[in-house]
C-alpha cells in the first residue's frame, strides 16, 4: 500500500515509477479523488458543528415556548446533506484504497531499466559448471529411469503439475529440507516457525497477494486459502503489532508446502517438476527498520546462496529489472541455479525488500525508543530455497552417465549415509 501523502506530494515521481513498470499513470486521479475528498470532509465537519449549534439554539427556543419549526427544517435539512457526504467521502475512500490496493510497489532507484527477463543484470556467478562426457538428461528422465519420479499416478490421483517422490528421492527432497532448515537456524541466525497452511484474507490481503493474485492462489470453500509461500503467514504474524525497535529485526524461517494455481504459466515447464501446483519451499523473512533494511536484503541472499554453495550448486546472482520486478518488491535478486539438463540457467530463489508497502497494508509497526512515534517496520522475504527446484539441481549436477545420482556430502547424513542413488 502507498502513502497516499508521499503520492500527493510528488505525484510525477509516482508516475513516473509505474512507468518504469510498464504501467499507466494514476497519480493525477487518486490526488484528485483525495483533494475531493478532503474537501467534503471539510464540509461535512462545517455541517457538523451547524448541526450541533441548531440543536442547542433549537433546545433554547423550546425551553422558551417559542416556535422552533424553521430550525428544525433547518436541522432536517442539514442531516440529509450529512448523510449525503459521507456516502461521498466513503464512496471516494473506497475508490482509492480498491485502486490503490492493485498498484505495485514504488521500484529503488537501483533497479536497472527493462521489460523482461532480458533486462535482468548479472551480479555475480559462482561455481565451475561439471563437464560431462556423456550428454546430461533432465531430472525427469532421470528420476522416471529410476522409478522414483512418477508424473503418471500423480496425474491419476490430482491432475497435471502434480509429482509422486518414492523411495530414495522421497527422502532426498526430505533431506534437502531439513538441511537448509538447520543451516538456516544454527548458522543464520533465523528461529524457525511451523506455519498454518491455510490463511485468512487479511493475511493474503496484508503480504499483497489480494487482491492482485487471487487468481494464481488456491480458495478453500469455506474462504480461506492455501499459502502460495509461508511468507504470507511468517510475514502477517506482525500484522497490527507494535514492535520493540530493541528486537528487530525478526528472522524467520519455516520449511512449508506450498499451493499454487499456475494460471498465468499455460504451456510453461509442462513436464517435469519445474513448475508445480504443489511444491515445498524452505521460507526466510525478516522483520527490520527502514534503516537496516538494505543491508538486511543483502545478508537474506547471502544466506540463500550459502545453501547452494554448501550443495556445490553453480548459481548467478540476477538483479531483476523494472518489467521483472514482482508487485511487492522494491528491489528483488534472484539466484538462478545451473542445470545441466536443460543447459540453462533456472530461478531457484528469489530475495526481496518490500520495504513499507506490506507494513502499511497490515499496519505492522514498530517503537524505535521509549515514548517515540511508531513507525512502518520494512518487511523482506526470500527463498532457501525452493526444495523441489534443488532437487532437480541435485538431481542434474550430480547425474552419472549410467543414471545413478551421487548424493552430495552435506546430505548423507540425512540420507543414512547413502552416497548413490540407483546404479
Amino acid at each position: 500500500m502507498h502513502d497516499i501523502r508521499s503520492l500527493r506530494a510528488d505525484p510525477a515521481a509516482f508516475d513516473a515509477d509505474l512507468a518504469r513498470r510498464g504501467l499507466e499513470p494514476v497519480a493525477q486521479q487518486l490526488v484528485a479523488w483525495d483533494e475531493e475528498r478532503r474537501q467534503a470532509q471539510t464540509v461535512l465537519q462545517e455541517k457538523q458543528t451547524r448541526r450541533k449549534a441548531l440543536a442547542r439554539e433549537i433546545g433554547t427556543l423550546k425551553r422558551a415556548g417559542a416556535d422552533s419549526a424553521e430550525l428544525e427544517a433547518e436541522g432536517v435539512a442539514l442531516r440529509a446533506e450529512m448523510e449525503a457526504l459521507e456516502e461521498a467521502v466513503v464512496a471516494l475512500e473506497r475508490n482509492s484504497t480498491a485502486l490503490l490496493a492493485n498498484l505495485p510497489n514504488r521500484l529503488d532507484p537501483g533497479v536497472p531499466a527493462g521489460a523482461d527477463e532480458n533486462a535482468n543484470v548479472e551480479q555475480h556467478v559462482w561455481g565451475d559448471r561439471r563437464v560431462f562426457d556423456f550428454t546430461p538428461k533432465q531430472h525427469f528422465e532421470l528420476g522416471e529411469a529410476l522409478g522414483q519420479m512418477d508424473f503418471g499416478t500423480a496425474s491419476k490421483l490430482s491432475g497435471a503439475r502434480f509429482v509422486l517422490l518414492r523411495g530414495a528421492l522421497a527422502r532426498l527432497e526430505r533431506a534437502l529440507g531439513q538441511f537448509m532448515l538447520d543451516l538456516h537456524t544454527a548458522e543464520h541466525g533465523y528461529t524457525e516457525v511451523m506455519v498454518p497452511t491455510l490463511v485468512n484474507d487479511d493475511a493474503m490481503y496484508g503480504t499483497d497477494k489480494l487482491p492482485k493474485f487471487a487468481d494464481q492462489s488456491f480458495r478453500t470453500e469455506d474462504g480461506r486459502w492455501l499459502i502460495p509461500t509461508a511468507e504470507v503467514p511468517l510475514t502477517a504474524s506482525v500484522s497490527g503489532d507494535i514492535l520493540d525497535g530493541a528486537t528487530l529485526p525478526l528472522r524467520m524461517t519455516a520449511l512449508s508446502q506450498c499451493f499454487r494455481s499456475e494460471a498465468g504459466a499455460a504451456g510453461r515447464d509442462v513436464r517435469g517438476m519445474l513448475r508445480q501446483h504443489q511444491f515445498e519451499k524452505v521460507e526466510m523473512v525478516s522483520v527490520t527498520t527502514p534503516e537496516t533494511s538494505e543491508a538486511e536484503h543483502e545478508r537474506m541472499t547471502r544466506c540463500a546462496e550459502t545453501v547452494l554453495e554448501r550443495l556445490g550448486i553453480p548459481y548467478r546472482r540476477m538483479l531483476l529489472c523494472a518489467g521483472d520486478t514482482g508487485f511487492g518488491a522494491a528491489r528483488t535478486y534472484d539466484l538462478e541455479a545451473w542445470l545441466p539438463g536443460q543447459n540453462a540457467w533456472r530461478e531457484i530463489s528469489s530475495c526481496s525488500n518490500t520495504r513499507d508497502f506490506q507494513a502499511r497494508r497490515m499496519n505492522a509497526r514498530f517503537r524505535p525508543k521509549a515514548g517515540e512515534s511508531p513507525v512502518f517496520v520494512h518487511t523482506l522475504n526470500g527463498s532457501g530455497l525452493a526444495v523441489g527446484r534443488t532437487l532437480i539441481a541435485v538431481m542434474e549436477n550430480y547425474q552419472n552417465a549410467d543414471g545413478s545420482i551421487t548424493i552430495p556430502e552435506v546430505l548423507r547424513p540425512y540420507m543414512g549415509g547413502l552416497e548413490r542413488i540407483g546404479g
